[in-house]
């Protein structure tokens, strides 16, 4: 169940039919979707100065430098104690993360960022368009931080690294995609940490009152996503990417095997296939 109720609760434009339906399942039903998501996953380097530190199918990545380090998704604030202890399992110090970044504004991806704030100092940074689904955003009554706004096409530098914001929207306003290079044994590559151009059930992409646009952004996230460059395929979920089965061929060394420009464009392919056909059926189903 990916990007699932959880995601929901952050979500402007879902029926109110649809939120009654969620608000009656079990308590223990939503709680053990949450845990499964929290479950450590063995954090691994990616690539050149890229870890992994998310878990089971939240994408929580560590951009490391000199200067201290970025971190992408904070997911569940239940989940920060796993991304915490993957993080000083690869030998690094949580304290030493000077920025947090988020995929887009639902809770498994960025509820824990005033937690992380609070842990480490690090300046939280979003992109505008998720700004008020952000402020809705307040676990245990804490504000949502928001140390610093971001536009399309901007670039986040630390230590000699550069990450640049691609806003992919669709799935949320704000919906971010990320882009850097990493070197690793003298060659650099192009590494993208997909955001997602899926859908919730009870998303509306026909005349949705809340989003107009909503249809127009995905159609344009698409264009977006096929002209990045792209060699190692990532995403704000580890199902986006094969994570298990990649992380199983990591283990037996040989070729990398996030090094898939095919299976990113194969993503891009199935999704927006996904989309359209979801998109003729609810124009089918909004006709008199």
């Amino acid at each position: 169940m990916k990007d699932s109720f959880f995601a929901l609760r952050s979500s402007a434009n879902i029926p109110c039919s649809t939120l009654a339906l969620l608000a009656i399942m079990p308590l223990a039903a939503q709680q053990n979707i949450s845990s499964e998501w929290s479950k450590s996953f063995p954090p691994h380097k990616v690539i050149g100065n890229v870890y992994f530190v998310g878990s089971v199918d939240l994408g929580s990545y560590l951009i490391t430098t000199p200067e201290g380090h970025i971190l992408i998704n904070t997911d569940f604030e239940e989940t920060v104690p796993v991304i915490r202890a993957g993080v000083e399992k690869l030998g690094f110090k949580f304290t030493d993360i000077k920025i947090i970044l988020g995929s887009h504004a639902h809770d498994d991806h960025m509820e824990g960022d005033a937690m992380v704030k609070e842990l480490t100092g690090g300046r939280v940074m979003v992109m505008e368009q998720d700004i008020p689904a952000l402020k809705k955003m307040m676990p245990g009554g804490k504000k949502h931080p928001i140390d610093h706004v971001l536009h399309d096409g901007d670039d986040v530098k630390l230590g000699g690294s550069k990450l640049t914001a691609h806003l992919t929207a669709g799935h949320t306003k704000g919906c971010t995609t990320w882009s850097m290079k990493a070197t690793e044994a003298g060659k650099t590559y192009d590494v993208v940490i997909v955001c997602s151009v899926g859908w919730n059930p009870g998303y509306v992409l026909v005349n949705n009152k809340d989003y107009p646009q909503i249809a127009n952004d995905y159609v344009r996230s698409f264009v977006t996503l096929r002209k990045l460059p792209c060699d190692i395929f990532l995403g704000a979920h580890g199902s986006f990417y094969d994570l298990d089965a990649k992380y199983v061929e990591l283990l037996k060394g040989g070729a990398n095997p996030f090094l898939d420009h095919a299976g990113y464009l194969a993503y891009i392919d199935l999704k927006e296939k996904q989309f359209y056909a979801e998109l003729d059926r609810q124009k089918n189903d909004s006709k008199p």
